[in-house]
């Protein structure tokens, strides 16, 4: 049995998919919604989902930054005799810019342990959804610059791949950190336009300052991740551009295109 935190969302949902698809017993968990009601930042909630399992997927929110310990959420998946789990955490840990705190616990654990750390993610463009449909427009932020955009189904497999310990030749689980991106780098212009091909019609594109991006973030993001997020957005290293062969590695495959990300997801912009 595999639990699955954060089972309702971007990575979460079609990485309880994957699993099922491949006769894995698991348990969803999430704060809201189907499945079993967890939250983290309660960690004796997750006491009665673990009884039998053998690995979890760990996924925080924002706001777990703000009240909740990795730590004690940690102590209580160990407790339960649980030996694998995996993080969902960030290129930014990698570079810096943001606390390694979640994943101490985790290489601290003393269980198996793999870690997971994406780049900027396909989906962040639903933010665009609502004025794409109705307005035929988007603004962003930093319009030029580009980043290895990743698919959350891609995250999602490498997942599964690590919580069922699914090493291959050459790649293994235990003990690792994969950097997961996309197979190249696209800026905010170059997605409106991947976008406008999707709808089918012209999408006006408008360049936010940072300021105006940032008073938009603020309103549902802590400060310090909003201000690492544009950090990474606005003047990304070397790195942070680059395209990790990671994803290609675990799945024997080339990582998903911004354009396969949109063309799953039309809907939400017509």
């Amino acid at each position: 049995m595999i639990v699955i935190t954060g089972a309702t969302g971007n990575v979460g949902r079609p990485l309880v998919q994957s699993l099922i698809a491949v006769g894995e017993d698991v348990v969803p968990v999430s704060r809201r919604g189907e499945g079993h009601q967890v939250d983290l930042t309660k960690p004796e909630t997750l006491k009665p989902v673990l009884d039998g399992a053998k690995a979890v997927f760990l996924l925080t929110s924002a706001d777990f930054m703000a009240g909740g310990n990795l730590q004690d959420v940690i102590d209580v998946v160990r407790s339960a005799g649980v030996p694998r789990v995996v993080l969902l955490s960030s290129q930014g840990v990698g570079s810096k810019r943001h606390p390694s705190l979640h994943e101490d616990a985790v290489t601290g654990s003393g269980l198996d342990w793999t870690i997971l750390r994406p780049g900027n993610f396909a989906s962040n463009a639903f933010q665009w959804a609502d004025s794409v449909r109705t307005q035929r427009a988007m603004a962003a932020p930093f319009a030029d610059v580009a980043l290895p955009t990743v698919d959350p189904a891609d995250i999602a497999e490498v997942a599964a791949s690590a919580l069922r310990g699914s090493d291959k030749a050459g790649v293994s689980h235990t003990g690792a950190i994969h950097t997961l991106t996309g197979p190249v780098a696209i800026s905010p212009r170059e997605q409106a336009r991947v976008i406008e091909t999707a709808v089918g019609q012209p999408v006006q594109f408008t360049e936010l300052s940072r300021e105006e991006a940032r008073a938009g973030m603020i309103r549902f993001m802590p400060e310090p991740v909003v201000e690492a997020t544009l950090d990474v957005l606005g003047a990304p290293t070397a790195a942070e551009q680059a395209v990790s062969p990671d994803v290609e590695k675990v799945l024997g495959r080339q990582p998903r295109t911004f354009a396969d990300w949109v063309t799953r997801n039309a809907a939400a912009f017509r």
